[in-house]
């Protein structure tokens, strides 16, 4: 499926409040979101252009925040795919909700140490994907482990895990985890970003 390329920031008043809410919220728990802008348009397209998006059914995206990422993977997915959200960021969550009202979307207010067992509430197959951009450098080393066996759990055979960080801190971590880890770099992106993909 091609998809031609669009501009992922909103325009007007609406991208002014997208971009409102981030930022104070950056403020207020900056070891979680990493950045105070959301994720470049050339991060983005370089992130999600490992998809094949004719086959991939089941998506989940840990910590979209004000869905920079969310609005794209729904833009490109196929018409009866799902795409699950994990947040645990009140505000966002409910931005989200009302931001997004797409019947192919569900925003869950949970912990991506959760997914397995949001997927399997959600009645849902194992994940063809799972997209994140969460900081794991800054995590403590128990949960950023158990976050990426579980989340190796919950892929389905042939699946992947597609991430982005500010650090390469994660890296030892998910070359014990996964099979395979491909490494690449996007420097259009405040902060520069690395980017990693995760197989088996």
């Amino acid at each position: 499926m091609t998809v031609p390329d669009r501009p992922t920031a909103l325009a007007g008043p609406e991208g002014r409040a997208q971009l409102s809410l981030f930022a104070r919220n950056f403020f207020k728990h900056p070891r979680m979101l990493g950045s105070i802008i959301p994720s470049s348009p050339f991060l983005v397209r370089r992130l999600l252009e490992r998809i094949d998006w004719e086959r991939a059914r089941v998506l989940v995206e840990y910590g979209p925040g004000v869905g920079t990422i969310t609005r794209e993977i729904l833009h490109r997915m196929h018409p009866e795919a799902t795409l699950v959200v994990l947040e645990t960021n009140d505000d966002f969550v409910d931005f989200l909700a009302r931001a997004l009202p797409d019947p192919r979307l569900q925003v869950i207010q949970a912990s991506a140490e959760d997914v397995q067992a949001e997927l399997a509430q959600l009645g849902l197959p194992a994940a063809d994907h799972v997209l994140a951009g969460i900081p794991f450098s800054t995590m403590p080393t128990a949960s950023r482990q158990r976050i990426l066996a579980d989340t190796q759990a919950a892929l389905a055979p042939g699946g992947s895990l597609l991430i982005y960080q500010f650090s390469s801190r994660v890296l030892d971590d998910l070359k014990r985890v996964f099979a395979t880890v491909e490494c690449d770099f996007e420097p259009f992106n405040i902060l520069p970003a690395r980017l990693y993909y995760c197989h088996g």
